[in-house]
């Protein structure tokens, strides 16, 4: 997993909870990186959701609410990537249509090394959009959270559902998104 997902999770726990509970989460982990990171570095996945349990621990918020909140916090700025690549959406329907085939193929140029998410996105309606997630990495809520930081992006009124279908090594999820 690439590192700016572990440093921009610092600055949102900093922000939101205090530089102790940072420093505190790390010394609680047994981190193979010591809990040091840089944004273009790659770690291993579990050591986010490490960071995150004991987050969740210290804080007695769950670990589903703190995923969505981190995906909100980190929207604006992997938007700002889409726009160092030159890629410009219209809304956020359009955007999540485009995950698979327009802007991971783009992501991959620059972090050929990168095990990203699979969306297959499906058109219910005029107002509805299916996300078919599948990874890997546990990590459907925080796509939720990007979802959610889109819809502050564009402006736009989207509610989300998600419905678990994970087997032992794969996580499936459709997430259901409904714009207002």
């Amino acid at each position: 997993m690439k590192g700016i997902i572990f440093t921009e999770f610092f600055d949102l726990v900093e922000q939101a909870f205090g530089f102790e509970v940072a420093e505190k989460i790390i010394d609680e982990c047994d981190l193979p990186s010591g809990g040091v990171y840089t944004a273009v570095g790659t770690y291993d996945h579990t050591e986010i959701l490490a960071l995150v349990g004991t987050l969740s621990k210290i804080t007695e918020t769950p670990a589903p609410q703190l995923l969505i909140t981190y995906g909100r916090f980190i929207y604006p700025k992997l938007h700002a990537q889409l726009k160092g690549m030159r890629l410009e959406f219209g809304s956020s329907f359009e955007l999540f249509s485009s995950l698979d085939d327009i802007i991971h193929p783009e992501v991959l140029k620059l972090y050929p090394d990168a095990e990203l998410p699979n969306f297959d996105a499906r058109r219910l309606s005029e107002s509805q959009l299916l996300l078919k997630y599948s990874s890997c990495r546990p990590f459907a809520y925080m796509a939720e959270g990007l979802i959610l930081g889109a819809s502050d992006y564009y402006h736009e009124n989207l509610s989300v559902t998600l419905e678990h279908h994970n087997t032992d090594d794969t996580f499936y999820t459709d997430i259901t998104i409904t714009r207002q």
